[in-house]
């Protein structure tokens, strides 16, 4: 194996790799006189090359290196000074002032979380325990949603009322993975329309396209979209070209939940490609999936019209979670006209006899999108202690039954009980179709989920065992047991695909020079354990965490150290 170094050099003596190579002046040995001198000289450059020995803060020694090009792993020692990769190679000759015995560990590059709802979890707690003890480095925000731009609440609510504001936020709080975010569309609208069900005027769109240039500016990786919930769908394909096409300017990423991933994914597609194309800007599609039984067998279409769009130039990838099942609030069952205005009004429409005949007529009918058997529905929790208590855990159905009602008039009745949008997993979802998409090379991965401990009062709540396994399933079940795809594409895929499609620089490939963003697993051990009746069990196999050098995961407890950093989209400026 060669070895590759970061300047300085390893050695002391240029051109040369081992005390037995180095040659001294010949004239100075010839000279009697010398020898003396000569033997303090050399005693002299032993003793500096063993203290050059120890200019390696950590040397990871001996492990399987996947360095996240999708290119065979090698055995090979890596070293990190401060931050950074500083070599790759064989460095048995070298020592760190700490060391690490990789022998059997597989050492990869940190992973890149596509779709993380961490950004509030992170600021409750900044461990990002269940995350980090995955191997994930990096979060990515704004599905739709993103921290910033806001509007003060009140006189008292100043944290924060940019996105680039709420990364000093972060900062200055310290947690322990990097993080990113798009700007979402969604909060851009909020911003500047509320949730009314309209377009922008002219004025009101040039300020929605002035608040995601200043995003960009600040960071962002783009603009994301979240299109089937209120009031995300309330906006035309127009206007998010014109918000796109300001992404574009700053060379960053339209991301989407497409408008429809069920009855109507074809006309969604349509729309996400138009967008791309007339933005002239790089796409992803959130979460790729195909919901619905009757609907699965679209999944030959879907990703020919994926590979048409590709081969005519437009730039498209994807990102998944690893899990036949989907996770959003109970409210995605309702038509979005009956949301305008906010939980409020809607609660409101429900106790108006004529609106909630309206209602309950057309989600019978399957509008806008057929509605799911209520026994594919698992509800995750309530506010109320006493729903809690009664349905759960429980599917649709069986409450819908305890409660005397059918499944719609129950859904009505226990969003006015509760006043919370109801969070539930919907089973809707192919495997087959996930083996078919998750082998595409065009495919990163997601938890879509929050970041959280298991401990109280995080795992008082229900949630999606994405949260606490989506990537070591990929490499557990999908690579290691199923065999879809080989380790060093699994790791490819969290690693130095998503770097690339972000334009992230310095990380996703372990690289000298890269950031030390680096993950020690046992391909063997590797395991999630959440499920979904019990979805609050860490990934176990995963040893060690490096995030910017520094060690947040050792022998697979966290060490409570928070090195994190902002890490910007292309776009970003400082401010003068």
């Amino acid at each position: 194996m060669e070895l590759v170094v970061s300047k300085p050099t390893l050695f002391c003596h240029e051109g040369t790799k081992s005390l037995s190579r180095v040659s001294l002046c010949p004239r100075v040995l010839v000279a009697k006189s010398a020898q003396l001198l000569i033997v303090f000289i050399f005693f002299a450059f032993l003793n500096s090359c063993a203290q050059e020995k120890k200019q390696f803060d950590i040397i990871i020694k001996s492990g399987m290196v996947y360095d996240g090009s999708g290119k065979k792993p090698y055995q090979a020692d890596l070293a990190i000074n401060a931050d950074t990769i500083a070599a790759i190679g064989d460095l048995s000759n070298v020592r760190g002032k700490q060391e690490i015995d990789a022998k059997g560990l597989a050492v990869s590059p940190g992973f890149i979380n596509m779709l993380s709802w961490a950004d509030g979890s992170l600021l409750k707690d900044g461990r990002s325990m269940s995350d980090i003890k995955q191997g994930v480095t990096l979060e990515i925000f704004g599905e739709g949603w993103s921290p910033g731009p806001r509007k003060k609440k009140n006189s008292k609510d100043t944290l924060w009322t940019s996105l680039g504001e709420y990364f000093e936020v972060l900062k200055r709080k310290k947690v322990s993975p990097n993080f990113g975010s798009f700007v979402g569309a969604t909060t851009v609208r909020n911003y500047v329309l509320g949730f009314d069900n309209r377009k922008p005027t002219p004025k009101e769109l040039v300020q929605m396209k002035e608040l995601v240039r200043e995003a960009m500016k600040e960071g962002a990786m783009g603009l994301g979209s979240s299109l089937i919930y209120a009031p995300a769908d309330y906006a035309s394909t127009d206007e998010l070209i014109e918000l796109s096409k300001v992404v574009s300017e700053y060379d960053g990423m339209y991301i989407t939940h497409m408008r429809s991933e069920s009855d109507k994914i074809f006309p969604a597609m349509s729309e996400f490609f138009r967008i791309a194309r007339e933005a002239n800007v790089a796409a992803e599609i959130y979460h790729l999936k195909i919901n619905n039984e009757w609907n699965w067998n679209k999944v030959d279409t879907v990703l020919a019209k994926i590979d048409s769009a590709q081969k005519a130039g437009l730039k498209i990838t994807a990102d998944m979670y690893t899990y036949n099942a989907s996770g959003t609030s109970i409210t995605a069952r309702l038509p979005t006209w009956v949301q305008e205005g906010g939980a409020q009004a809607m609660r409101k429409r429900f106790k108006n006899p004529t609106q909630r005949k309206r209602l309950l007529r057309e989600m019978e009918l399957g509008m806008p999108s057929k509605n799911s058997d209520p026994k594919d529905v698992m509800v995750m929790g309530f506010r109320t202690d006493s729903l809690n208590q009664l349905y759960r855990g429980k599917r649709l159905n069986e409450i819908a039954a305890k409660h005397g009602k059918n499944a719609n008039e129950t859904i009505l009745d226990l969003l006015v009980a509760d006043k919370s949008s109801i969070p539930c997993i919907f089973f809707l979802i192919s495997e087959d179709n996930i083996r078919r998409m998750l082998p595409l090379p065009y495919v990163s991965v997601c938890s879509d989920a929050a970041s959280i401990p298991d401990e109280p009062p995080f795992n008082n709540d229900g949630t999606h065992p994405r949260a606490y396994g989506s990537f070591a399933r990929l490499l557990a079940k999908y690579s290691r047991e199923e065999k879809l795809f080989p380790l060093e594409e699994a790791v490819r895929k969290m690693t130095s695909l998503p770097a690339t499609n972000l334009k992230i620089q310095k990380r996703g490939l372990l690289k000298v020079g890269n950031f030390a963003d680096v993950v020690l697993f046992d391909p063997a051990a590797i395991q999630d354990h959440a499920t979904f009746d019990d979805p609050h069990q860490y990934t176990t196999g995963v040893v060690h965490v490096f995030v910017n050098g520094v060690k947040v995961l050792k022998d697979g407890e966290h060490t409570n150290k928070k090195p994190g950093r902002l890490v910007v989209g292309p776009g970003y400026q400082t401010k003068k």
